[in-house]
């Protein structure tokens, strides 16, 4: 039995609470009503607790012997792997955890006890309508039961804080109705409980077992009111200041609810349900810089997997082009994804059948791996080897579900290749091209991955490009503009089509996507 709660029993909770929530995770899943039953509140846990862990094994020196050090990495870690509103909550009672600490010395019972009170208090302040009977309600009670007990013995703190944190969950379906209508207790409570009884069993050194919830019936609910305005949750990472954050908080506030903006300078997470996507993710621009974006639509209800459903999953880097692809019913990650990301979002689908656009080479692979662990699941995946959203965008354009799969995916895979891609950036070095040496600053214009055209000014550049590319026939032409495009570039470019191919449709987007300031498909 630990005497104190030092670096090492934090490193041994944090993979002990992982453990639990694995095995639990189905369990909690299958909770989830509030605030909409998206049915992925275990997912999200073991997905944010597992960014937490890597963030120790990552860091192991700087968090060296002190446990508000380890916890203090932990939060980080969390923060920045956080995955929907429970992700996002347990992050900031990681981060109360961890000023509580620091330089705490040996860690007791009292100093355990006061942690867990600041913990309660940074994860309600970081919801901006916190709702009882939540994840919230359950932390609370926690610190009170661990302060209640007036010990300086950290076994019998860490029970208390248990036990209560149990009897608060059971009490969860008298304030929340959605839960009482599904006949289930909060999930992101559940989640909590299960990391509290890993606690104690690392302070005991006894195995605590955390009995399963049983639901009464399957989850089918309705959702509760506060939340069935909005359809779609958005959540990214922002580097930005606080006086900026301030700002985009009362933004976001009038867009949707659910919101929880999280962290501090640089980097924040933002969570909101909204449904306006483009507002959510232009707001974050305006207050900084936005990046692993994800925008999930919700559905009326969290059914079990449809074998014969469909679903898409698109990567894309952008805020514009997260817009776009969310508009198409398409589930967005980031670029540069790993297999287990794009994994969870093929889940997350709930479909069947699902088509993944990698819109990158180097993604290929990694979805192709993806598809194979979803294959192992009963989920069968496709995967259509588009290399740019370009590309991406003309698949979806013809996906019909009145057809086969099989079919429905060969009819994507024809649109994408025939769309012809290209893209315009910027010589970041010296380097021998199939158009000629470039040098750093040269503006490059590269039709599918070679560089075809290498110029001094970007708008001349481009116009050459899409001269060069219409001269060899196109009917349809998709401007995707970046956040590197300088203001008029739309216009420039769609006021030389019109006067020079007349007969040429032209669709310009704001895809908001780095390092390119456009990116071309023709068809």
């Amino acid at each position: 039995m630990l005497e104190t709660f030092d670096a090492e029993a934090v490193r041994r909770w944090c993979a002990a609470g992982l453990e639990s929530l694995r095995l639990h995770q189905q369990e909690i899943d299958q909770l989830n009503v509030y605030p909409v039953p998206d049915g992925d509140t275990g997912t999200n846990l073991v997905l944010t607790v597992a960014s937490a862990q890597q963030a120790i094994a990552n860091d192991a020196v700087n968090g060296g012997d002190d446990s508000g050090g380890v916890l203090r990495l932990m939060s980080r870690g969390a923060l920045l792997g956080a995955r929907g509103n429970s992700g996002v909550i347990v992050s900031q009672l990681l981060r109360g955890m961890a000023d509580a600490l620091v330089d705490a010395g040996a860690v007791r019972g009292r100093a355990l006890a006061e942690a867990l009170g600041e913990a309660a208090t940074a994860a309600r302040a970081a919801v901006a309508k916190p709702v009882e009977g939540t994840i919230l309600t359950v932390a609370s009670a926690a610190a009170e039961g661990a302060t209640a007990t007036g010990s300086d013995d950290l076994d019998a703190v860490a029970r208390s804080a248990a036990g209560a944190a149990a009897r608060a969950l059971a009490r969860t379906p008298e304030q929340l109705p959605a839960l009482a209508r599904a006949g289930v207790v909060d999930a992101g409570g559940r989640g909590l409980c299960v990391l509290l009884d890993a606690l104690v069993a690392v302070v005991t050194g006894q195995e605590v077992v955390s009995a399963p919830v049983t639901v009464r019936r399957p989850v089918i609910a309705a959702r509760e009111t506060g939340s069935s305005e909005y359809g779609y949750e958005v959540q990214y990472l922002l580097d930005a200041d606080s006086a900026s954050v301030d700002r985009l908080r009362a933004t976001l506030a009038d867009l949707g609810d659910s919101l929880v903006v999280v962290g501090a300078e640089p980097t924040w997470n933002v969570h909101v349900h909204v449904n306006d996507v483009g507002a959510a993710i232009e707001a974050g621009v305006e207050a900084g810089r936005p990046h692993r974006i994800t925008v999930t639509r919700f559905e009326d209800q969290a059914p079990p997997l449809d074998p014969d459903g469909r679903g898409a999953v698109v990567v894309a880097a952008g805020p514009g082009l997260v817009e776009l692809f969310g508009g198409e019913g398409a589930r967005v990650i980031g670029a540069n994804p790993s297999t287990a990301e794009i994994l969870d979002a093929v889940l997350a689908t709930r479909a069947g059948r699902v088509v993944v656009l990698p819109d990158d080479p180097d993604t290929q692979a990694v979805a192709g791996a993806a598809a194979r662990e979803a294959q192992a699941r009963g989920v069968r995946v496709s995967v259509v080897p588009t290399r740019s959203p370009v590309q991406a965008l003309a698949a979806l354009a013809v996906r019909d579900a009145g057809r086969g799969f099989e079919d429905d995916v060969i009819a994507m895979a024809e649109a994408a290749g025939a769309c012809r891609y290209a893209e315009v950036c910027y010589a970041s070095r010296e380097a021998l091209t199939m158009a000629g040496r470039c040098r750093p600053g040269d503006v490059l214009a590269l039709v599918e991955d070679e560089v075809h055209i290498i110029g001094t000014e970007l708008g001349q550049t481009c116009l050459d490009l899409l001269d060069r590319m219409l001269g060899g026939g196109g009917e349809l032409v998709t401007l995707l503009l970046g956040d590197g495009a300088p203001p008029g570039l739309g216009d420039e470019l769609s006021e030389h089509l019109t006067q020079r191919w007349p007969f040429v449709e032209v669709q310009i987007y704001d895809g908001g996507q780095p390092t390119y300031p456009l990116l071309v498909g023709i068809e």
